[in-house]
């Protein structure tokens, strides 16, 4: 009996075994078929950035060399006389549109996925051929479309073009923030504090040097009398920001106002820089209207930049979360599908003011991007809503702390 007994036992310990070895394997496939199904997914958005780059270039290609293909559009009633409506700004208009339909689409064809075994995590991470022929069909389509609709897309695409801005500032925002926490943690930490004070430092003198550089070359003259408000009140900007961040009730330290600073000035030269080509304020200006080397390379380095710009605030939806401490499932998607393709659609929006300067009258120049008056006021209100909105985030915590303090102070004296 006591020998049965012991095999009964061997028996219920083997298949004890057997089946927590079955549960663990079983556990370790799901958990390499989820890492797989991220991979697919994570790379699936450099793919929709080559996506998006495409329209962008078909775009230059209309704008710049469209009047090479205008005699055969001409039996197409939607192009107009000659054919003029299929090219140049209301041809941009129209490869953007064409964009932000497939953007769209992709948007509303993966709203709320959140699984990766969801039929719609498979729509979004593969079928790249049918969704290479959507692409351009997208393209096409627009080209049969009234005038009259795609000058009404022109002017939707300016808000969201600024809709755009906006989520890339909070999004530049947010990184500082990080960065900020990453490099000045605690006071224990000294090397990482030290090299944030560092950090800070260079950041601070790139921004004066920044101005100085602005003021000798395009605030020399007293003809320049917009230039040199607009590169003072950038100096006055930083130093509001610098003194706010170092104040007692917020106390933030010079690393985050720092690489604000810098990215202040940027938008301030850029501005300066989108300035029309015909002002006398930058003497370098002239030199580079013929379309050499230097506007050529500056050029398509622009485009890259619009595709990098909206791929990466495409990719950080977790900026724009209301909670941050939401623990992600292994089987959850890496990131939200459809902020990612929203911002998209809002990209193409972008790019079309940018080729088209923000006016939907007059062609850019040649070989030019983001170029105008309209383009230069947009940079500068853009510079202004980024440092307000950049000091709100900084003395918001103290506001918010101010409140609760004199609501509990108001509660304490009711009670006596």
């Amino acid at each position: 009996m006591r020998g049965s007994d012991e095999v009964e036992d061997t028996r219920i310990h083997v298949i004890v075994a057997s089946a927590a070895t079955t549960a663990t394997t079983s556990s370790t496939q799901k958990s390499a078929n989820f890492m797989a199904e991220k991979k697919k997914s994570m790379r699936a958005r450099y793919a929709y950035g080559i996506i998006f780059l495409i329209p962008n270039l078909c775009a230059w290609i209309v704008r710049d060399y469209g009047q090479m293909i205008q005699p055969q559009l001409h039996y197409l009633k939607s192009c107009g006389t000659n054919g003029r409506d299929c090219v140049h700004t209301l041809g941009v208009l129209r490869v953007s549109f064409g964009c932000f339909i497939y953007f769209f689409v992709m948007f509303l064809t993966t709203f709320r996925t959140r699984k990766l075994f969801e039929n719609r995590n498979a729509w979004h991470s593969g079928w790249w051929t049918s969704k290479f022929f959507m692409l351009i069909v997208s393209l096409v389509v627009p080209i049969f479309f009234p005038s009259d609709f795609i000058q009404l897309y022109g002017e939707l695409a300016r808000v969201g073009a600024g809709i755009f801005l906006l989520l890339q500032l909070i999004s530049v925002i947010q990184f500082i923030n990080w960065w900020n926490k990453y490099w000045m943690r605690d006071e224990e930490q000294k090397q990482s504090c030290s090299l944030g004070l560092f950090m800070s430092t260079l950041f601070y003198i790139a921004s004066v040097c920044g101005l100085v550089y602005m003021f000798a070359s395009y605030g020399t003259k007293s003809s320049c009398s917009l230039n040199i408000f607009f590169i003072s009140w950038t100096g006055i900007l930083l130093i509001v920001m610098m003194a706010i961040s170092l104040h007692s009730k917020v106390n933030r330290g010079l690393l985050s106002s720092g690489i604000m600073a810098s990215y202040v000035i940027y938008l301030c030269w850029s501005a300066l820089r989108s300035e029309p080509s015909n002002e006398k304020c930058y003497k370098l200006k002239a030199a580079n209207e013929n379309g050499d080397w230097t506007t050529i390379v500056s050029f398509l380095i622009a485009i890259c930049a619009i595709v990098m710009a909206t791929f990466s605030t495409g990719i950080d939806s977790e900026s724009f979360q209301f909670r941050k401490d939401e623990v992600k499932e292994e089987d959850e998607i890496p990131y939200k599908y459809e902020f990612f393709h929203l911002v998209f659609s809002l990209g193409a929006m972008y790019f079309a003011m940018l080729f088209i300067s923000w006016n939907l009258n007059n062609s850019a120049r040649r070989w030019s991007i983001d170029i105008g008056w309209a383009s230069t006021w947009v940079k500068i209100v853009n510079e202004w809503f980024a440092a307000t909105l950049y000091v709100w985030t900084l003395i918001s915590p103290a506001v918010k702390k101010s409140k609760v303090v004199n609501y509990e102070d108001a509660v304490g004296q009711q009670r006596i």
